[in-house]
């Protein structure tokens, strides 16, 4: 069992990897500045983490987790209409998730990850429960509305430099969120519509 001194050695870590891995990634993230940010030597860095890897995959896991408890899987058609308002909520307080999986994407690509089986699992019971609050339009159609779900509302925190040129001339400052979620909605009624023709 981990003690109280011990999870608080963790939790210092994870939130100053958090933002290193967030500001310069896998490859360009450097253990003394995170033990220099975090007031944990190096050496207990290792202990807990083993080694870089390690220490990403930790804080990527801790994300996720903090993401489910803000952004819950939809339970309803109206629910899932508005996801993307409420990811993309979610990123506007902390991009931090947003930058850490686009990172993750670029030093990894298309190979094997640490915690992929433990990602997969998040991932197919995310769609198992979505596919039955929309009435089970099936597990490939909300995999593919999940995904389409996720880049509609994330994008623009990948793309900092793309949001921030396209949406100069926005009279108010909700536009792109307004924007965005009506999009989202109409890609859910457009997979819970064609479920229906079928």
């Amino acid at each position: 069992m981990q003690t109280e001194r011990t999870l608080n050695t963790r939790r210092k870590l994870l939130d100053a990897a958090r933002a290193e891995f967030a500001e310069h990634g896998i490859a360009g993230a450097r253990v003394d500045a995170i033990a220099a940010a975090s007031g944990v030597n190096k050496q207990r860095l290792y202990a807990n983490f083993t080694n870089k890897e390690g220490l990403f995959s930790a804080v990527i896991s801790t994300a996720y987790e903090d993401l489910g408890l803000h952004v819950p899987v939809p339970d309803s058609l109206d629910s899932a209409r508005r996801y993307v308002g409420d990811i993309f909520d979610y990123h506007s307080k902390d991009p931090t998730l947003a930058r850490l999986i686009a990172w993750e994407g670029l030093h990894y690509g298309s190979q094997g990850f640490p915690d992929q089986q433990a990602r997969a699992a998040y991932y197919e019971a995310k769609c198992a429960k979505l596919d039955e609050a929309l009435g089970g339009i099936g597990r490939s159609e909300t995999a593919h509305l999940v995904l389409t779900l996720i880049a509609v509302a994330t994008w623009p925190f990948v793309a900092e430099q793309q949001r921030a040129l396209l949406t100069t001339r926005d009279a108010h400052p909700n536009a792109l969120r307004e924007t965005l979620l009506r999009q989202g909605a109409a890609v859910v009624d457009a997979a819970t519509a064609r479920d229906q023709e079928a």
